[in-house]
């Protein structure tokens, strides 16, 4: 019997667990395979990591037999209630083989976009996963430097890096990359990674480093609100078409954006909400829905718009 994770949010839409929620995902979340061959600090799921083993950041996976997930998916995609399947496979032994297995199992239903987030080491597996179902591929940097990623992963920065390069280029507009703000990055590196990201057509879905229970990071402090609202401007701005020339930093951190009716482009709130793949809103992932919303998981009110530029600490067009 084959087993998926669902995330707690993803299960109570497919109406297989009955579970209280503000902030249902739009988009299904499966988690595959437990227990990686990586060792990232800051994950529940790395080699080390004594959290429960039912986590992935702040979210509870429950699990359900493959075939009732697929069907409950399905069913929850022709009622409307998704609008995208997301495949979190954890790097395992077979991994690779639950990941093609999963994407056979929506062949049929190929109107459905599906993006795989998942360790894999040269563009033809990329090609592969496309060709097998996938509408998206995500090669997860999670660290903004060379510096950063080994002291936070395993593995080669620049490896992964010419990786995210290569496919971009072959797999034009079907390419994601996560980076987590707060791992040790000044905001200007962040920014120019970013930057990079977006020129070479890479879609980047920002996530707020979170500490989580039983992990190597477990005592770190999450990032202040006004450095994580510097960065999402930054980002939402370098969408937009604005130049990494207009975001001026001093010792590191964003003191201004050179922008012209800067108010105006943030007046609907879209650059505080969570970013990624279309249709991906993480509900909860990176906060409680008691405390500060990180990344809104749907569109904000007047007020919190004016209070997440407020959060910035930046007056728009000023320097502080």
């Amino acid at each position: 019997m084959s087993i998926w994770n669902l995330s707690a949010g993803t299960a109570s839409v497919a109406r297989v667990k009955k579970i209280k929620s503000s902030g249902p995902p739009t988009t299904a979340y499966v988690m595959l395979g437990g227990k990686c061959r990586n060792n990232c600090r800051f994950c529940s799921q790395s080699r080390d990591s004594q959290a429960r083993e039912n986590m992935l950041s702040r979210v509870t996976w429950p699990p359900f037999e493959a075939s009732d997930s697929v069907t409950a998916i399905k069913d929850a995609w022709a009622r409307g209630d998704f609008k995208r399947i997301c495949l979190q496979v954890v790097n395992g032994e077979k991994s690779w083989s639950a990941t093609l297995d999963a994407l056979e199992s929506f062949k049929k239903d190929r109107s459905i976009p599906l993006c795989v987030s998942g360790h894999f080491d040269t563009v033809e597996q990329a090609r592969e996963l496309i060709d097998a179902g996938a509408e998206r591929i995500c090669i997860a940097l999670d660290a903004a430097t060379p510096g950063v990623y080994s002291m936070t992963k395993e593995g080669n920065w620049e490896k992964r890096w010419q990786l995210l390069v290569e496919c971009a280029a072959v797999l034009p507009g079907r390419v994601t990359t996560h980076m987590i703000v707060g791992l040790g990055e000044t905001e200007e590196e962040m920014a120019r990674i970013i930057s990079y990201c977006v020129s070479l057509g890479v879609t980047v879905g920002l996530f707020a480093f979170t500490p989580v229970r039983g992990t190597a990071f477990a005592d770190r402090e999450p990032p202040a609100i006004d450095h994580y609202r510097r960065i999402q401007i930054a980002h939402y701005l370098l969408k937009k078409g604005h130049g990494l020339d207009s975001i001026h930093c001093r010792d590191g951190r964003i003191v201004n954006f050179d922008v012209p009716r800067l108010p105006g482009i943030l007046a609907d709130g879209r650059a505080f909400e969570t970013s990624g793949c279309p249709d991906c809103n993480r509900p909860y992932y990176n906060e409680s829905p008691r405390g500060v919303m990180l990344n809104y998981h749907r569109p904000l009110l007047s007020e919190e718009i004016r209070q997440a530029i407020l959060e910035s600490g930046i007056v728009p067009g000023t320097e502080s």
